[in-house]
């Protein structure tokens, strides 16, 4: 087992150690999830996400819903913008 220490900010952040990044493979705008345990430990682990009602409010909210047709477009779009980056 190691320990690795690491600080509270005045504004309740804490840093997550390159080592401790590296072990659950995550990165820069990834989740993390803070395990409570019921014998009081208190684990990180990399969410799961096992089902799409689990995703819900993950990738926040639109200021309106969106038409099919909107979504379609905006898609396009995204191919669009995609392959030109490509080439």
């Amino acid at each position: 087992m190691q320990e690795i220490i690491s600080t509270i900010t005045s504004k309740g952040q804490v840093t997550i150690p390159a080592a401790v990044r590296r072990h659950l493979g995550v990165g820069t705008r990834d989740k993390i999830a803070f395990v409570l345990e019921d014998d009081g430990q208190v684990r990180l682990s990399v969410p799961q996400y096992p089902t799409i009602e689990s995703l819900r409010g993950s990738a926040g909210s639109l200021p309106r819903p969106l038409s099919w047709q909107e979504v379609k477009e905006i898609a396009r779009e995204d191919h669009a913008e995609d392959v030109a980056r490509s080439r």
